[in-house]
């Protein structure tokens, strides 16, 4: 299945829990606190795919990190002659 396929799967299956809601919420009423908050969880759900569709819509090719090649040659020694050997202290110094 394709991601507009699956959206649209999701989709239908938010839209029959809306329906099922609804006669929940024609059984129970919709003044209860666990409705209400049945009812905003299944509201942010729709707003959460819509935003989700939106993405998918705009960007339809996966994105793939850029490769960056690193060559097996040693580097040049003379970029580290001024530099300080870790844990050791500089060339002309003694450690404590």
């Amino acid at each position: 299945m394709s991601v507009h396929d699956d959206i649209a799967s999701v989709q239908r299956s938010l839209d029959e829990l809306n329906r099922s809601l609804g006669r929940l919420e024609h059984q129970l009423g919709s003044n209860g606190l666990e409705m209400r908050r049945v009812r905003m969880d299944a509201d942010r759900l729709r707003e959460s795919l819509g935003l989700l569709r939106d993405s998918a819509d705009n960007d339809t090719t996966p994105r793939r990190p850029d490769l960056v090649t690193i060559s097996d040659t040693p580097y040049d020694r003379s970029l580290w002659i001024d530099t300080d050997d870790e844990g050791l202290g500089a060339r002309d110094r003694h450690a404590p």
